[in-house]
Order: C-alpha cells, then structure tokens, then sequence
C-alpha cells in the first residue's frame, strides 16, 4: 500500500494558497529549494505535474486543482481534530460544492440554491460557474456534488451523469416602461419587428425564442445577443429592446431591473435540472435544493 506524504502535501497546500514559492517560504519560515524539493517529491509520487509556471506565478494543473481541493478537505478536518480534542465544539459547516452552467440565469441559480441555507446544520457553499461540459468533467471526478443546469446532459456525454428536473415554467417578456407601454397592446403580434435583446446561440432559451417565434410568425428587430444574462437585462433596464426570462423569477426581474411585463406564454417552457453522479440524490443540502423546487418553486410541473 502507497502512504502519502502529508508533509509534501502540506507544502503544496500552501504554496497553492499563496500563489508563489517565495510567499509560501516566508509564511512557512522555510528555504524555497526546500519546498521546490518536497512538490518535485509529492509529483514523483503521484506521478503527475501540479502547477506550471503563468508569468512570474505558479498555476495549478487540473491534476493540481483536484489534489488542492482533496488538501482543504484533509487539512480543515485536521483543524477540526484538534478543536475537539481542546474540548471545543469545531461547528464545521456541511460543504455543498456547486457547478453553474454559465447559461443558467444567476437569478435562477439563487432561487434553486437558496433551500439549502435553510436546513438545521450550518451550510457552506462554494459555487463554481463554468462552461456544462468542464463543469461535468469535475462532476466525475468527485469536484462537484451537483451540477446546476437548464437542459440535461446530453446523448453524446463523455461522463456518466444523471439529470434530475426539479421543474419547468413559463417565459415572461420585459421592457423599459416607454417599450412596455408600446407593445403590450396586441401580445405577442406587437413583437414583430420590436427591438430585442437575445442570449446567445448555445443557449437553450435562445432556441426555444426562435422555435417560437417561428410559430408566432413574429421576427423581432435583434439589437444585440448576450453570453451573460445579467448584462441582457441591464441593457434592457437601459430601454435598449425587450428581453425574455424564466416566468418564476419575474417579481425578482422586475424589482431589480425597474422593467414592466409586457406578456406571458406557457407554449415555451423552461427547464431546470439537477446533475449529479448518483442515480439518487444523497447530500442533504442537495436533497433540499430538489425538494424544494418540486414542492415549491415549480409546484405544478414535476
């Protein structure tokens, strides 16, 4: 049986915290040949290379970023070992470690994960937001415990992952009050050739837009297409065009951005779904996060 060497783990650990071998020497009153020595002895061991040189910074590998994430886990429990045995109670926070599909609104993201704050114990979040098929490679390999996503892991994925729907809805459509007043009168019609903001092409609201506009026969006037979603709607506060969002964030849109309802469909829904390695879900705060949409935040559609 291999052992690993906590003392080169923990010299990593730290030069991965601080960024440099020079800072990681000062904090740990070491010379920097010493800790270059320990890393070389750490990556012999494990047979792979945990940073590479970004200017005058050291980066970490993708192989670095995991071992680095392992390391926190081992050296917070450390910590925790230690309080107990003074006699004090650690507290230490249930770890929820999420993906966000950059194509998911944050407004959304914060609805889904906003149960798991609620539960007895004390939980910590720690939110990455990334592109669906990086953020299913950390899935599989244990970096994730969810995956938050608007469509579900497609046929052709490498990784194996199951999609759990916590819900759909409806698409609201905003405008600045002087739009909202103009075309309101005769929805959806009056959206044609109106000025519209829209997502991007890879976007899964995007498509749904123009499946349905199609239907509608409607060809809005496109002023700009957007990858982040929050930038959308301050362009569309701004009067700039209308723009289409998720129906069960719209009281949420329409305080934040000051923008009125301009009409409703339900012919064009959007999903949302949970994403993890495990055909049942199990952590607790993810368990919340799904109960709580199904039951409460998409109560009619799942």
């Amino acid at each position: 049986m291999e052992w690993l060497n906590y003392h080169h783990l923990f010299y990593f650990w730290t030069v991965a915290r601080e960024g440099s071998i020079t800072r990681a020497s000062r904090q740990l009153l070491l010379a920097q040949p010493t800790i270059s020595g320990q890393i070389r002895a750490l990556e012999n061991a494990l047979g792979e290379k945990l940073f590479i040189r970004s200017g005058r910074t050291l980066a970490l590998t993708e192989v670095g970023r995991l071992v680095s994430r392992y390391a926190n886990e081992i050296f917070s429990l450390g910590r925790e070992l230690t309080d107990a045995l003074k006699g004090r109670s650690a507290g230490r926070p249930v770890r929820l470690v999420v993906g966000v599909s950059d194509a998911l609104p944050k407004l959304i993201a914060f609805r889904l994960l906003e149960p798991a704050l609620t539960l007895p114990e004390p939980v910590q979040i720690i939110c990455y937001e990334d592109h669906p098929e990086r953020l299913l490679a950390e899935l599989s390999t244990f970096g994730l415990d969810v995956m938050l996503a608007d469509a579900p892991v497609g046929p052709l994925a490498r990784v194996r992952a199951f999609s759990h729907l916590l819900g759909a809805c409806g698409v609201s459509f905003f405008g600045a009050s002087s739009l909202a007043v103009k075309y309101r009168k005769n929805f959806p019609a009056s959206l044609d050739g109106a000025p519209f903001l829209l997502p991007l092409e890879n976007a899964t609201l995007r498509r749904s837009l123009e499946r349905w506009f199609e239907a509608q026969r409607i060809r809005p006037r496109v002023i700009g297409e957007f990858q982040d979603s929050a930038l959308l709607k301050v362009f569309g506060q701004a009067g700039i065009g209308l723009f289409a969002a998720a129906t069960v964030v719209e009281k949420e849109i329409r305080r934040q951005y000051g923008v009125s309802v301009i009409g409703r469909t339900d012919s064009m829904l959007e999903h949302f779904y949970a994403i993890s390695v495990e055909r049942k879900l199990k952590h607790p705060a993810v368990v919340a996060i799904s109960d709580a949409a199904r039951n409460r935040l998409f109560p009619k559609t799942v």
